[in-house]
């Protein structure tokens, strides 16, 4: 029963290839337009042992670049558009892929069993996953890529420079064997897949979806630091830029010369652009200066924004005038009562001497 696994991936997947979402018009590779950005088009695909508080048996999601363009998954058991533009395609895509998609949910279903049982596991919470898709550079370089994970890690994945998949974990040997050999050889049919039906589909959702997928914002910088140890941490923070792809680093004396980074992912904004924060932590010499790099395909030319020591506050000088005003308003007021104090003390010790000695003249 074992052996079935990679048998059963092989048929549905070569199901796919051939009667999958570029049906009879696979010919048609090419589009009349200029590609000015580098894009993506990748299909991630799950499936549980598991079920419940939220996640399906069985899901799949196609991403353009980072915009999701299809869902599937076993409760819906549709598959359905997640960008506008998506409808652009006719309905004989939309049933020809649901079929699609509900064949692959078989599959996973079988398929997490049969793993569990070469992991020797007899229940309790597992995954399959599967990526693949390719890229388009805008100087006409593709690239692709087919990856399988069970339970969050390396299962095994396909080496796009011999077109062979390579096992990551000893269970998977089995699978890579089979798929390897002379008899099915199904790195070459991947090759085939990718290298051709999915740069034509990725070319015609780019544009379908060009207006959006291509949008232009600029970018905005901030540079901040902070002393701490004698060492001095700067921070980069770029956000609100589309597309995805940019490129952010810390510059000394305008060389690429800052080997210590703290950088995040590239995070989406709820309104559809990145953010990206890139530090530094670095020990500046009395006359060095650091920049912020930041090259967007947005911008005209790359930004390069120096960050400098924040001078005092515009509200410090006022304060510190008014707390000496003040400071000086209460000595005085202090000094005045202190002087009147002792002037009425001086006025009654007289009184009262003058007094005495006029009382004792009188006796005498």
């Amino acid at each position: 029963m074992m052996k079935m696994f990679p048998l059963i991936v092989l048929l549905l997947h070569l199901s796919a290839v051939y009667s999958g979402e570029y049906g009879g018009d696979q010919l048609l590779y090419h589009l009349s337009a200029v590609y000015s950005d580098s894009h993506s088009l990748r299909y991630y695909y799950t499936g549980v042992s598991a079920p419940g508080s939220g996640i399906p048996e069985y899901s799949s999601v196609g991403y353009v670049d980072d915009q999701e363009i299809v869902n599937y998954n076993s409760v819906s058991r549709r598959l359905l558009p997640r960008a506008e533009w998506m409808k652009k395609v006719g309905p004989e895509y939309w049933e020809r892929n649901t079929q699609r998609a509900k064949g692959y949910e078989a599959w996973f279903r079988h398929g997490v069993r049969i793993l569990m049982e070469r992991f020797n596991q007899t229940g309790g919470f597992h995954s399959i996953q599967w990526m693949y898709g390719c890229e388009l550079d805008d100087d006409g370089s593709i690239r692709g890529y087919d990856q399988y994970r069970y339970d969050g890690g390396e299962f095994m994945a396909l080496d796009t420079q011999t077109w062979t998949y390579t096992a990551t974990m000893s269970q998977a040997l089995i699978t890579t064997q089979r798929w390897n050999s002379p008899e099915v050889r199904e790195g070459e049919r991947e090759r085939n897949y990718l290298e051709n039906e999915c740069i034509y589909w990725l070319k015609k959702h780019v544009e379908n979806g060009r207006e959006e997928l291509e949008s232009r914002v600029q970018p905005t910088v901030k540079v901040s630091g902070q002393h701490k140890d004698g060492t001095l941490m700067l921070h980069c923070q770029v956000y609100g830029f589309h597309p995805r792809r940019v490129d952010v680093k810390w510059m000394k004396n305008g060389v690429d010369d800052v080997p210590t980074y703290e950088t995040t992912h590239v995070l989406p904004n709820p309104d559809g652009t990145y953010q990206i924060r890139v530090s530094a932590d670095v020990m500046p010499g009395e006359d060095d200066s650091y920049s912020c790099y930041v090259d967007h395909s947005s911008l005209g030319a790359p930004l390069n924004i120096v960050w400098e020591p924040e001078p005092p506050s515009s509200w410090v000088t006022p304060v510190v005038v008014a707390v000496v005003v003040v400071a000086l308003l209460v000595a005085a007021v202090v000094g005045f009562l202190l002087y009147r104090k002792h002037r009425a003390g001086y006025r009654t010790a007289s009184t009262s001497e003058t007094s005495s000695d006029s009382n004792n003249t009188a006796r005498a």
